[in-house]
Order: C-alpha cells, then sequence, then structure tokens
C-alpha cells in the first residue's frame, strides 16, 4: 500500500473507533459493552500497525537504515493477518490431541471407556446477529472498509461436555 492509502486506513480505522464508542453508550447488557470493548482494542492495535508502517514508510524514503525496507515487509504481513478477535479463541494441537481456550491451560480432548477411545474436541460457533446487536452492521462495514477480519465466534462443547 502506498502511504495514502495507509493514511485513509488509519482515519477509517479511527473513525471506526470512535463510532463504536459511541454506539457502546447505547448497550444494555454486560455483553454488549465487552464486545464493544474489544473491537475497541482490536481497531486500537490495527491502528498503531498502521502508525508503525507508515514510520518505517518514511525511513525507507529518507534511506535511514538498509534493513528498514525488511521490516516494511515483515510489518505489511503481519497486518495481511491481522484479525480482532471479539470473544473465543480456539487452539488445537492435533497430535497431542490437547485444546485451549483463549490461551488458557491445555485440555487433553481424549477419553477412553468400554466403547474405547473418544476425541472430542469443542467447536466454534460463529454468534449471530441478535447477539451481536448494532454491532452486526458495524463489523461488516469495517470487514468491507479495511479488509480486516473480524472474528465473533464462541466455544461450544457438542458431545461430551467438555471443561
Amino acid at each position: 500500500m502506498t502511504t495514502d492509502q495507509n493514511l485513509a486506513l488509519y482515519t477509517k480505522l479511527a473513525g471506526f473507533r470512535l463510532f463504536v464508542l459511541a454506539n457502546r453508550l447505547d448497550c444494555d447488557s454486560d455483553f454488549s459493552r465487552e464486545l464493544h470493548d474489544r473491537l475497541v482494542e482490536g481497531l486500537e492495535a490495527a491502528s498503531q500497525r498502521v502508525r508503525a508502517i507508515m514510520g518505517l514508510e518514511r525511513s525507507v524514503l529518507a534511506g535511514d537504515d538498509e534493513y528498514v525496507a525488511y521490516r516494511l515487509d515483515g510489518e505489511i504481513d503481519i497486518f495481511g493477518r491481522f484479525a480482532v478477535n471479539l470473544l473465543d479463541e480456539l487452539d488445537i494441537d492435533f497430535d497431542t490431541h490437547e485444546y485451549r481456550i483463549n490461551g488458557g491451560e491445555w485440555i487433553n480432548a481424549l477419553s477412553a471407556d468400554c466403547d474405547g477411545i473418544e476425541i472430542d474436541y469443542p467447536e466454534l460457533v460463529a454468534l449471530s446477529d441478535i447477539e451481536l446487536g448494532s454491532l452486526a452492521s458495524i463489523i461488516r462495514d469495517i470487514r468491507q472498509e479495511t479488509g480486516i477480519s473480524i472474528q465473533a465466534v464462541r466455544v461450544v462443547y457438542t458431545r461430551g461436555g467438555g471443561a
């Protein structure tokens, strides 16, 4: 992206951040306020990444550092994979048959009984537009305008009950 595109993206992120903060005032539940707060944090983190990229672009143009171009490429790559996670995150290690939720302790997904061995991982289920409330349309707008991935999913235990 060019510096002008980054500046436009930074401006969009700042505008969306203000819009989410204003929308938070109309929240009627702690859950909704928490989702808004996490989205604000994610937009702030994205803005910081864009500012870092713009700073590195200035350094490349000034020729300050011979390795700055590599750092810039790395920051652009990291930003390309940037995602905002509003609720739950699930990590699964298929080699050890373990999983963890939101960076917590690893939990063994194996169980054994007289019928044999079962592997039971929880699943991620997207929050509905009803659960997201007014945030649903804002999230769609942010995705469309900025290309940033926003995940609003929760962990659900399908069979065994889990932790």
